[in-house]
């Protein structure tokens, strides 16, 4: 889950590892192990008498529509459809979990297990709305990245000359998606989000969990995880159980366009509000705008001007 490097107790606690060996639920003195590689949340792995733990510190984040209660709530219905780890501790800005003993995917291994992602994100879409509790939360990235241009504006980000143009595609991406059934979908389909024990896959982290459609998810494969064609005809068909047909074709393929967009725009409101440690908001805003530019391109000459 992740690179670790271990540090003993008072050497340089950080706040976050401090709230988390201050937890009532320990037994014994807990050996607690920063986890590298979260570009939102502080995440440790903890080890007590009774077992092994991840714990994950992290505060709401209205900049990005983020609710650690709605998390909370997406990570127990999770764990209850058999997709991630048991939740076994919450509390303001904090949330346990039961430790998986499993490899996190890399962009090249969700390529290679392709249709087995695609089943899981099925799973996900078919059993988790069933266990939702309290007020459903919505995702829809065409909101998302009107909200993240007003965000950018109200920073007075560097990008903000170029926000007309991106909202004049977010409209033409948003007119291109066909009507699917609302669904509970994940919404961070990012390839450390997928971890294989061996046996089966898990999903991870539901900071985004929302009802919406599925397509988001699935062309989210796609645009995270460098696909060739080859392999979005495989996501589709997978999902569908059938071949697309030429609609099915052009929302995905906006929609692939409008996730690399949001992961770009993500970045550049992190930039602005978040600050984890070592983590460059701004180079990882750059790849993710480079994908768009590149995916979007591909949109455009595969569907023109209309």
């Amino acid at each position: 889950m992740g690179e670790r490097h271990a540090r003993p107790a008072g050497d340089g606690v950080t706040p976050a590892e401090a709230m988390v060996r201050a937890l009532p639920i320990w037994q014994g003195v807990p050996s607690v192990v920063p986890l590298k590689g979260g570009v939102s949340n502080a995440s440790f792995t903890v080890t007590d008498q009774t077992g092994h733990y991840v714990a994950r510190v992290g505060e709401d984040y209205p900049c990005h529509q983020v609710s650690r209660e709605r998390e909370n709530i997406a990570s127990r219905a999770a764990y209850l459809a058999g997709l991630s780890p048991e939740v076994v501790y919450t509390g303001p800005g904090i949330m346990v979990l039961r430790h998986l003993s499993a490899r996190t995917y890399a962009e090249a291994d969700v390529r290679a297990n392709a249709a087995r992602c695609v089943d899981i994100l099925a799973c996900c879409h078919r059993d988790m709305g069933k266990r939702i509790s309290g007020q459903g939360a919505i995702f829809w990235v065409f909101q998302i990245l009107r909200d993240y241009a007003v965000t950018l504006k109200a920073g007075n980000h560097a990008h903000v000359p170029d926000i007309p143009r991106w909202m004049k595609i977010v409209d033409e991406l948003e007119a291109a998606q066909v009507p699917l059934p609302i669904v509970f979908g994940h919404h961070d389909i990012l390839p450390t989000n997928f971890m294989d024990d061996g046996t089966r896959l898990w999903l991870i982290d539901w900071e985004y969990g929302a009802f919406g459609t599925a397509m988001f998810d699935l062309a989210s494969v796609a645009a995270n995880n460098s696909f060739d064609g080859a392999g979005e005809k495989l996501i589709l068909e997978t999902y569908f159980g059938t071949a697309p047909n030429e609609s099915l074709w052009r929302s995905f393929h906006a929609m692939k366009a409008a996730s690399a967009l949001r992961e770009a725009v993500w970045g550049m409101v992190s930039e602005l509000h978040l600050k984890a440690p070592g983590v460059d908001y701004i180079a990882y805003a750059a790849e993710y705008l480079g994908r768009f530019e590149r995916v979007y391109a591909d949109y455009k000459g595969s569907y023109g001007r209309s």
